[in-house]
């Protein structure tokens, strides 16, 4: 498979066949010539005499300093080096290649007055697995992520360190390696390498794919908890969920009614209602699911948009200095998504209180035999407690903040990859949340005995098939990260949707 980028048409699903599956990379043809009609545009303004932004000039505060000619490809050097100040771990490999291929698609748009060669060296990069050292730290969402892509842009003039075939080096051996000669950069191509918004559009694509997993496994361990609870399905009821028609909230419900069909454990405890985290899972659930159809079609739009500056104008020959670098979109979907995956473990540790308290579940105290000689499942319910309150820490939005930099030429900015990576630290909480569920609901399933749904004996198997049933007190550290894998990977969902069908 080769994905084919235009500026124009990328999807969520190929920056993941590019960034995880390392699926190769080419340029469109049409998109040549718009590459190098920016380009011409740019030389023609540079031998006029043209004052512009970035490109005779000095960047942000400095931009009515005017740089004289002979200077002009230093300045362009200057800002990838100057620029590289970011701190952290380095960010993870799918990541960076993500940011790589979204950069060279915003490029292959034809407004950034780029050479083709540039653009061709991210996609080199790309294809032959020289990948950046990129700190995590020290972008501030505007303009752009300057910090993390000047790192990524030092590689490719051959200085930095890149990670090449499991070794970390300095970055001109890594193009060396790989048959790749470093960037020699012209007008322009400097500040069109580092103004943008990829690290937070890179990491907001890869967390939407992993997203899309969770809450449809919030859906599975939620049913998994019902049926082991011996709750009502009456609360899942399809009229019930039209009379407030809502997309999400009506979807996890046939996910439930889906998942449960065929149990002889649903009702039979004949309560008159059920606890709140039982009966409203779909107005929880729904909830996060309508959040996320909301925030993929801002991520999607970012994903094939120019986020340059200045922009080049091919047909009106314009150089036009604007704001599209700046992340605000990207920082209130990221904020927002977190937020919304919160619940979805918030939920769920309220589930796992049940299932281990005899008082409410009726099973054995703490879902073990011989209670108080053993603790059983005890304690992961309070890493799940602990991760819980964690998240509502990491849930307080990073898009309400602003610091004005460059001596206030830059005054406001998104903060968005501050949202972007407390987002990424949600998604790890939510999903081991999700994994204690399923891993306790699947021991309080076994303790009931009994014809489980369809959908729920597929889960709980898949659970079965990488830990055991608890007989006594053990480690069980281990065993929540064999279940935090059969979430996040999309194994136990795929196992329950080979059972009974798609879910929603």
């Amino acid at each position: 498979m080769t994905i084919t980028i235009t500026g124009r048409n990328l999807t969520i699903e190929n920056v993941v066949a590019v960034s995880r599956e390392h699926e190769r990379v080419e340029l469109s043809k049409e998109a040549v010539g718009g590459i190098e009609a920016s380009a011409a545009i740019v030389d023609k303004l540079v031998r006029n005499g043209n004052r512009i932004y970035g490109v005779t000039t000095g960047f942000g505060a400095l931009a009515d300093t005017i740089i004289p000619d002979e200077k002009l490809r230093q300045l362009q050097n200057n800002i990838i080096i100057s620029h590289s100040a970011g701190v952290g771990n380095p960010l993870p490999i799918d990541i960076v290649r993500a940011a790589m291929l979204l950069r060279a698609n915003t490029l292959a748009a034809g407004c950034s007055g780029v050479r083709l060669s540039t653009v061709e060296m991210l996609i080199g990069m790309l294809n032959m697995g020289v990948h950046p050292i990129i700190p995590e730290k020290g972008s501030l969402g505007a303009s752009g992520d300057l910090a993390p892509l000047a790192h990524m842009a030092l590689v490719a003039i051959g200085k930095g360190f890149a990670e090449y075939k499991g070794k970390t080096m300095e970055g001109g051996k890594a193009l060396s390696l790989a048959k790749l000669k470093p960037l020699k950069l012209h007008a322009k191509e400097g500040l069109a390498l580092v103004n943008g918004t990829q690290i937070m559009t890179g990491i907001g694509a890869l967390a939407l794919h992993e997203i899309d997993i969770l809450v449809k496994s919030a859906d599975i361990a939620a049913a998994m908890t019902i049926e082991a609870l011996r709750s009502g399905v009456a609360p899942f009821d399809r009229e019930v969920q039209l009379l407030r028609p809502h997309p999400g909230q009506i979807e996890c419900a046939a996910n439930i009614r889906k998942l449960v069909d065929g149990s002889r454990l649903i009702g039979s405890k004949n309560n008159t209602q059920d606890a709140y985290s039982v009966r409203c899972v779909p107005q929880v659930n729904g909830a996060v699911k309508d959040t996320l159809k909301f925030c993929r079609s801002i991520i999607e739009t970012e994903i094939n948009s120019v986020t340059d500056n200045p922009i080049i104008l091919a047909k009106s020959e314009r150089v036009v200095s604007g704001g599209n670098f700046h992340g605000e979109y990207l920082a209130f979907a990221l904020d927002f998504l977190a937020i919304a995956i919160s619940e979805l473990a918030d939920i769920a540790e309220r589930r796992i209180a049940r299932l281990i308290d005899p008082k409410l579940s009726g099973l054995p105290a703490f879902l073990i035999k011989d209670a108080g000689l053993n603790s059983g499942f005890m304690i992961p319910h309070y890493t799940a407690a602990s991760l819980v309150s964690e998240n509502k820490v990491l849930s307080h939005p990073a898009s309400v903040d602003s610091i004005p930099t460059s001596a206030n030429q830059e005054d406001h900015v998104s903060m968005g990859s501050i949202s972007a990576n407390k987002l990424r630290n949600v998604i790890f909480n939510v999903t081991n949340v999700i994994a204690i569920e399923c891993l306790c609901s699947a021991q309080a399933l076994d303790l009931l005995g009994g014809k489980m749904g369809n959908g729920v004996k597929a889960a709980h198997d898949a659970v079965r098939g990488k830990v055991g049933f608890i007989e006594k007190d053990e480690e069980l550290h281990g065993r929540i990260i064999e279940c935090f894998e059969l979430v996040k990977t999309g194994a136990m969902l795929k196992a329950v949707e080979a059972k009974v069908g798609a879910l929603e």
